[in-house]
């Protein structure tokens, strides 16, 4: 819907750390299974929100919104699994791919494989892992990260050396 607002990562972080104290005495596992996927969502909503600003820029128009709605979660992971590409990129860039692939792999988990137990103080460790990550990726150079997004959102060629054009990109 083009009025609404965006989902912001950081509300979303907080969502996550409200779940594991839900309980007066202990959370429950569906509590901090939650937890674990509102974190990757803090994550992923953090790149989407990314890459509609830098590519459209901070508007609400619909470019805007159908920009933020591309991202995808099986082709970001890709991208934030290519260890080639990424070596162009600052250690805060690689550092958010390598933490939105974890915790997409954790959200997987928490969702789908029903028979792990989960741990609190554990669970609070990845949403403050998720939080530090954002922070730190807001903070790398706006060529970065629209380079970053570039790479996560569009197809790569065949016959690109991707992580070239990223730096050629960057600068």
């Amino acid at each position: 819907m083009v009025g609404t607002r965006p989902v912001k990562s950081r509300d979303l972080i907080e969502t996550a750390r409200s779940l594991t104290e839900i309980s007066p005495r202990r959370p429950s596992q569906a509590n901090l299974r939650r937890a674990v996927s509102t974190a990757y969502y803090a994550m992923f909503h953090c790149l989407a929100g990314c890459a509609a600003n830098l590519i459209i820029g901070r508007t609400r128009k619909p470019a805007w919104h159908q920009t933020y709605r591309a991202l995808e979660h099986g082709k970001a992971r890709n991208a934030c699994e290519d260890r080639r590409a990424l070596a162009a990129f600052p250690p805060e860039v690689r550092n958010f791919a390598d933490m939105f692939v974890a915790l997409q792999k954790a959200r997987q988990q928490a969702d789908y494989a029903l028979d792990g137990r989960y741990d609190k103080l554990r669970v609070l460790a990845a949403i403050d892992m998720a939080e530090d990550t954002i922070v730190q990726f807001d903070q790398a150079g706006v060529q970065h990260r629209r380079a970053f997004v570039a790479h996560v959102l569009f197809k790569r060629r065949s016959g690109e050396d991707h992580g070239t054009i990223m730096m050629r990109n960057a600068r």
